[in-house]
Formats: C-alpha cells, sequence, structure tokens
C-alpha cells in the first residue's frame, strides 16, 4: 500500500492504533533517518496490522472509526506516525505524547549535498539551499523553482540534478510498504497481543495488565480516566501506585485470584463496583497504616503488592476492620510482608497461594500468618537484618514505624516526641546521620559503612541543623545533658565508649541490637494484643497535606535533590518518570538484588531504549548486579540526562 494512502485512511477512521498499543517514543534522529532512508529507497520494513470489526475495536485518539472494519496497527506505529508527522505537518489523531517539540516537524534537506537535518535559523534561514521536507511533500518541487534557479545562476546540469533530487524526494509519498494482515473472527484479542509482543520482541511487550486494561476499555472508555483519578487521589495524599497496580486490587476483589485472566470477561458494572470498592478497601488501609504505623508516605510504604492480598481480604470482612485484635494482626502481617519482601517482584503464584490459604481457613488472618511463619521458619527480627546500608533497604520503614509508635524523642526543639500530633501539618521528619558523613569520610570510613541504616535516626529541621556535622561524642553529651532519656529513645548504645568516632563500627552492631530487640518487642505486642491502639499520625487521607520524608543539606539532602532534580529534568521533557528508590529483584525467585536510586525498568523510551539507572555512591558490586541485569547505568545525573538528550531528544549536548 502506498504511504500516501495509508496517511488518507488514517484521517478517514480506517486505520488507527489499538487502545494496548504503547505511545510514540522516536527521537528525532530516528525520524530524519526513516526519511533518509526512504529518498535513497532503502528497506524501511513493513506494517503489520489488525483487520477487525468496528464495534468490537478500541482505539487510541478521538478520531472516529470508519463502521464496519477498521486496520489497527500492530507493527510499524513508529514509522506510521512519523511518516504521517513529516508529510501532514501535524500529529494525527492517535498521537498522545506530550511534548511541546514534536519530533517529527520542521525536517529540512539540503538539495546540495543531501544532508537532512531539523531547522537550525543560523544555518539555514534565507538559504534557499535549505527545503522544507514538509512543504515539498505537500507542494511539490514548483514551489522552490525560482529560488533553485536564482541560487544555481542559470547552470542547467546542477538545476537538473536538484530538481531531480526533491522529485525523488517529493516521491516517497508513492512508494509502497509491504502489510501483513491478520484478520478472521477467531484472532481475539489475546492472539492479537501474542502476536504483537512476538513481532515486537526487540521492544518492551505488553504487560498482562496492558492487556486487560485494553479489554475493559474495549467495553468502557472511560475506565483509564477513571483508574488514573484514583491514583492522583492517592498520590496527592502522598502515596504512589501504578496502573498495574491497581487492575491487580481490582482483579483479587472481585475474582478472589491474581490473575489478569480473570477480567476477560468481566461485565462492566462489575469492573466498576470492583473499583469502588478497591477505592474504600485502599484508603482504610492508608489511613490504618498512617495512624497506627505512622508510615504516611510512599517513601516508607513497604510492599505495595501486599495490597491485593490484603484488599481481598477486606471484600470478605465488609470492608474494614473495625477489631482491634483484628488490626493488630493485619498490622504484624503487613509489616512482615515488607520486612522479608514476601510478595517481592509481584509474583502472582505467591499471591494466589496466600488468598487460597486465607479463604480456606477458619480464621483468615491466622491463615496468613502461618503461611509466613512456614515460607521463613521463623519470624524473629535480628541484628543483621538491620545491615542495609540505603534509605531503599527493606528495613528502612520499620526503622521509621518503630520511631513514630515508639514514642522516639527529638535530640532538640525541647526532646518532644517525633509524631505527627507535634510536627503540624506539613512539616515531616529528616534523616540524621548519627555520626556524621563528614567526621567518617575524613576517617576513611567506606560509603556503604557511612549509609548504614544502624547510623540513621529521625529529627526535626530544627535538631538537625542544631547538630550539623558535629562530632557525636560532642553533642550526645549535651542531648542527654538537655533531655535525659532522648538517646536511648532512639536506641543509641548508651556506653560512652562508643561514642568515639574511632568505635563507630561497634556502635553500629550495639545500635542493631537495640533495633532488633525493639523491633521484636513491638511485633510481638501486636500479636499478643497489648500493642497500644493509640493514633501515632493523622490518617493520611484525612489530613490537610500530604506528609513527606525529607533529607537535610548536606551529602544525603544534595544526593536526593540530585536524584529529584534529574527525574523532574527527565519528565519535563515529555519523557516518563523514573521510578525512585527502585528495588530490584531476581526475576524468578523475587529475592531483593539491589535498590536502584533512579531507575527507568522499561527503558526511558518505554520499549526502545534499554533499561536505565541512577546509581549514587554506590559499590561496585551493586554496579555489576545492575549491569548484569541488562541495565545501562550512570553515577553522574548530568552524565544521565546528556544521555537522554544525545540518544532520546537527539538535541546537542549540554555546554560544559
Amino acid at each position: 500500500m502506498q504511504i500516501s494512502t495509508i496517511l488518507s485512511q488514517i484521517d478517514l477512521g480506517s486505520m488507527a492504533l489499538p487502545e494496548f498499543q504503547r505511545g510514540y517514543v522516536w527521537s528525532r534522529d530516528q525520524v530524519r533517518d526513516l526519511i533518509a532512508s526512504l529518498y535513497r529507497r532503502y528497506p524501511v520494513g513493513g506494517l503489520l496490522i489488525w483487520k477487525t470489526r468496528t464495534e468490537g475495536a478500541h482505539a487510541k485518539g478521538d478520531q472516529p472509526l470508519q463502521p464496519g472494519y477498521v486496520e489497527l496497527i500492530l507493527d510499524g506505529q513508529q514509522r506510521v506516525t512519523s511518516l504521517y508527522g513529516v508529510i501532514r505537518g501535524k500529529a494525527p489523531a492517535f498521537y498522545e505524547r506530550q511534548r511541546k517539540d514534536q519530533p517529527f516537524l520542521d525536517l529540512f534537506f539540503n538539495v546540495d549535498s543531501e544532508a537532512f537535518k531539523f531547522y537550525s535559523p543560523l544555518e539555514m534561514k534565507d538559504n534557499p539551499l535549505w527545503v522544507s521536507v514538509t512543504e515539498l511533500l505537500q507542494k511539490s518541487f514548483g514551489h522552490f523553482y525560482g529560488k533553485l534557479v536564482t541560487v544555481t545562476g542559470g547552470d542547467n546540469d546542477r538545476m537538473t540534478l536538484y530538481v531531480n533530487r526533491l522529485t525523488a524526494l517529493g516521491d516517497i509519498k508513492n512508494i509502497d510498504l509491504h502489510i501483513e494482515q491478520v484478520a478472521g473472527e477467531e484472532k481475539t484479542i489475546d492472539i492479537v497481543v501474542e502476536i504483537f509482543n512476538k513481532v515486537n520482541s526487540g521492544g518492551t511487550k505488553l504487560s498482562k495488565g496492558d492487556l486487560a486494561l485494553a479489554k475493559i476499555c474495549a467495553s468502557w472508555p472511560d475506565a483509564r480516566d477513571e483508574l488514573h483519578s484514583r491514583l492522583d487521589r492517592w498520590e496527592k495524599a502522598g502515596f504512589q501506585f501504578d496502573l498495574d497496580w491497581l487492575l491487580r486490587n481490582i482483579t483479587t476483589v472481585t475474582t478472589g485470584q491474581a490473575l489478569f485472566t480473570g477480567l476477560s470477561n468481566m461485565p462492566v458494572p462489575t469492573f466498576q463496583q470492583g473499583l469502588k470498592q478497591v477505592e474504600q478497601h485502599v484508603n482504610h488501609l492508608l489511613n490504618l497504616f498512617s495512624a497506627r504505623l505512622g508510615l504516611d508516605h510512599h517513601r516508607v510504604l513497604g510492599s505495595r503488592y501486599a495490597f491485593p492480598v490484603m484488599t481481598r481480604l477486606l471484600t470478605t470482612h465488609g470492608g474494614a476492620l473495625s477489631n482491634i485484635r483484628d488490626q493488630n494482626r493485619l498490622l504484624y502481617f503487613y509489616i512482615h510482608a515488607f520486612l522479608w519482601g514476601r510478595y517481592a517482584g509481584s509474583t502472582e503464584s505467591v499471591m494466589n497461594a496466600d488468598i487460597r490459604v486465607m479463604e480456606e481457613a477458619d480464621d483468615p488472618l491466622t491463615g496468613l500468618i502461618t503461611i509466613l511463619q512456614r515460607s521463613r521458619g521463623d519470624l524473629r527480627v535480628r541484628a543483621g537484618d538491620f545491615a542495609g546500608n540505603s534509605l531503599g533497604a527493606r528495613f528502612y520503614p520499620m526503622l521509621y514505624l518503630l520511631t513514630r509508635t515508639l514514642k522516639a524523642h527529638d535530640w532538640g526543639y525541647g526532646g518532644l516526641e517525633l509524631n505527627a500530633h507535634m510536627l503540624g501539618k506539613t512539616s515531616g521528619l529528616q534523616v540524621h546521620h548519627i555520626f556524621p558523613k563528614a567526621q567518617l569520610k575524613k576517617r576513611g570510613y567506606k560509603q556503604g559503612e557511612i549509609n548504614a541504616l544502624a547510623n540513621f535516626c529521625f529529627l526535626t529541621q530544627t535538631a538537625n541543623l542544631e547538630i550539623s556535622d558535629r562530632d557525636p561524642a560532642e553533642y550526645f553529651t549535651t542531648v542527654e545533658a538537655a533531655y535525659p532519656g532522648a538517646l536511648a529513645s532512639q536506641w543509641v548504645p548508651m556506653d560512652r565508649d562508643l561514642w568515639q568516632i574511632d568505635r563507630f563500627r561497634e556502635f553500629l552492631a550495639a545500635r542493631r541490637e537495640l533495633l532488633a530487640q525493639a523491633a521484636n518487642g513491638f511485633l510481638d505486642s501486636l500479636i499478643t494484643g497489648s500493642a497500644s491502639s493509640e493514633a501515632v499520625s493523622e490518617p493520611a487521607l484525612e489530613r490537610v497535606h500530604a506528609l513527606v520524608l525529607t533529607i537535610p543539606g548536606g551529602a544525603d539532602g544534595e544526593e536526593l535533590e540530585q536524584i529529584r532534580t534529574c527525574n523532574d529534568w527527565v519528565e519535563a521533557q515529555g519523557l516518563p518518570r523514573g521510578e525512585e528508590l527502585y528495588e530490584l529483584t531476581h526475576p524468578e525467585s523475587g529475592a531483593s538484588l539491589a535498590v536502584i536510586d533512579l531507575a527507568w525498568p522499561r527503558g526511558v523510551q518505554e520499549g526502545l531504549s534499554q533499561p536505565l539507572a541512577l546509581l549514587l555512591n554506590e559499590g561496585e558490586e551493586v554496579e555489576e548486579v545492575v549491569n548484569q541485569a541488562g541495565y545501562k547505568f550512570f553515577t553522574d545525573p548530568i552524565a544521565l540526562c546528556a544521555y537522554v538528550e544525545r540518544e532520546v531528544l537527539a538535541v546537542a549536548e549540554m555546554g560544559d
């Protein structure tokens, strides 16, 4: 089929993109290379089309589909979108990429050098040798004839050469692209997506969630917007979840199992009711975890994939757990789920097994706790479990939880208890290095030791600024004199010999023992029923503003600021935002391999580039693990942004 005919079919609504297709991700370089290849008559590949009944199809964009049958592009959407943009001078109706600088606009051709470049005023303004490809394809070379006569100065041979080149470029509209067609009533959407994944093996495969959502959207076009509206509300409250996660919850609530296949033939009213239930159940859980555990924002909310199991539990309990004993046991289960990575990698088989045990047991919560005990051998926390060395460590939320629930005291500001009632609605705790980074670096300690979890505590900003990078042997003495018991409330060993910098490693070992004792004591209180039911924080969805964990100035503050600035910059380019503190897990066992400061597991080009990572101050062992997992990683955010700019956005590199 000729390229011009394909574009006309798109305008008529007889050719479109299926809902499950990912968005446009090509860079300017890729657009330029496509047009240059067509100009030179190089092969550029064909298209794979799914011909299906219009009434059963759901396509991207607002373009109405032609009645009867529609052809949905399974493979070749990047090429078709680029061709449409260059030839029509605008994006097609199904274009969803939110970028001001649409990468297929303003492509120019030099009739003398045969070079293709995007418009640059300094090089091209008032230069008749540079011709707009879009104008040529819309108006033919006659529009430029007069200018070429002037520039050739009557040289007929040169004029003939230029005319031939413009004619060859203009004729790319008439090039035939080979089309393979998938058709027939037996070609269900499951088969079509399987075909799509096979032909798109070089890129990112459609997830099971993508397929499930595509099926729902086919019958309920507003489904995606409705799902996003819930995610947006939770994000405003301080919690970040994604579509797959929300769909997984809807699946377990409505079907009692974790497999997305349960949504295949689900009536829309059932799905809508499931969404309503999930919203209520998640709200209940977030309020419970924030009020009782102090886990009041996404950085300290562990095991997001325990939620589908817990929302199913609430479905069988009328939507909420009002009994304090049941609440305590649910908290006990949830804490152990994130401590031991029960659902790392969001393993469907584990979730299904837990749901089955829960629903077959006389007491569902006892069933869930029992299966956890069997998988672990025992559920005791040991000192070595606090040996992590990053803000993404699994026991990091536990440290925060203990600070909030066991009435840890600040080391300044009157020595107040560190809970939300005292902090106010818009304040958060700050991470503090007990032994300051600057002091440890001077003495040659490595980054992993400096960032040891046992070297973290949480303070108010006032206390943090007062302490700054003072020697702990000095400021511990001051704090203990001013606020007796404040140090011990944060599990600081009271052996003053351990307060010396040269005893740092012994200090860490002693504090890990104290933290393990505190963790076991709190967990035991939940299971025995002796835990206080007093709220330690406002329910997350009832407060006016989201509380956020903040990290002060200095090395850690700079690192977090670098992560956020880098992420904000990438997002500002119209590209997907990376996941901060992303846990890299083994694809089969779900075991935690590393925590990546900033990650794009599907690639910043969503399928056309390899997974991308930013690692700040990590050791060689972490870099090796991330590299083996197929990530392209950078240890400097400027270098990462330069890569994105050079390889993805295809614009000039940032100046030195």
